[in-house]
């Protein structure tokens, strides 16, 4: 890793699979100054027992938030508390890594709220979400006094989208027939738009934008046939991410720091 992550971070869908991972990782990895906002939809219920007990036993480090991504009220109320939290501090890493799919049936049972459900939570979800937390992601790039010039990192102050190579244009004549996944794929496809806008509208800001394929990952969506574990794929995320910079704003790439094609 070519620089530590650090500061305040933020995961959404933390209670388990990839966002557990990286909530676990980060807590072991950022040191004393970090602090991470593990967000999820019901963090007393039974789905979040493993993010309870992670909290348990990092304390002081992790603050477990109640954030549903398809709710804007809800949405509000989770950056409220953290901005509370946070103070005169800044928000160094956002990581929108919540994300619903709908069970994977042929175009022909594919109905019109199959799809809205999912654009709701896959893309307009992580669009609010940024919008208000804008202020703390501007304050923490303006916080970095060590940063000469434009530089921008994850540690600075960033936004990571997590994506899939499902969601690449260019790529779906090779990967469509593996898993067709309307809803997904298409809102997915919207993610990188909207990472791609949000990187052109930031740079004055200094916010780095990204978006990661994070694998095929075994996962409740990913299934047990998939390559990865979850840890697996978030050590090689955190360690992409700890080298982003200037030129990578805007970029989609994979676990492995390739760039994928849209």
């Amino acid at each position: 890793m070519s620089e530590k992550l650090k500061g305040n971070i933020l995961v959404t869908g933390a209670n388990r699979g990839i966002g557990l991972a990286l909530v676990k990782q980060l807590g072991e990895t950022t040191g004393e100054e970090g602090h991470i906002y593990a967000c999820c939809r019901d963090p007393q219920g039974p789905g979040a027992q493993a993010l309870r007990d992670l909290s348990t036993q990092c304390p002081g480090k992790i603050t477990v938030v109640k954030l549903d991504v398809s709710d804007v009220d809800s949405i509000s109320s989770a950056v409220q508390t953290v901005s509370r939290i946070i103070g005169a501090g800044g928000l160094n890493l956002l990581i929108n890594n919540a994300a619903i799919n709908r069970p994977e049936t042929p175009l022909s049972a594919c109905e019109k709220k199959d799809m809205m459900e999912v654009y709701e939570t896959n893309v307009v979800g992580p669009f609010l979400l940024v919008k208000m937390l804008l202020p703390l992601l501007q304050k923490a790039a303006e916080m970095d006094s060590t940063v000469k010039g434009d530089k921008m990192s994850c540690s600075r102050s960033a936004i990571v989208n997590i994506s899939s190579l499902i969601s690449s244009i260019e790529k779906c004549p090779e990967t469509f027939y593996i898993r067709q996944m309307y809803p997904y794929r298409t809102s997915k496809a919207a993610l990188n738009m909207l990472s791609r806008c949000l990187a052109e509208d930031f740079r004055r800001h200094n916010i780095l934008v990204a978006a990661v394929h994070p694998g095929f990952v075994r996962t409740a969506m990913g299934g047990e046939r998939a390559s990865l574990t979850p840890q697996e794929s978030v050590r090689g995320m955190l360690s992409i991410l700890t080298s982003l910079s200037n030129k990578h704003s805007g970029m989609l790439l994979d676990w492995e720091g390739n760039t994928i094609p849209w």
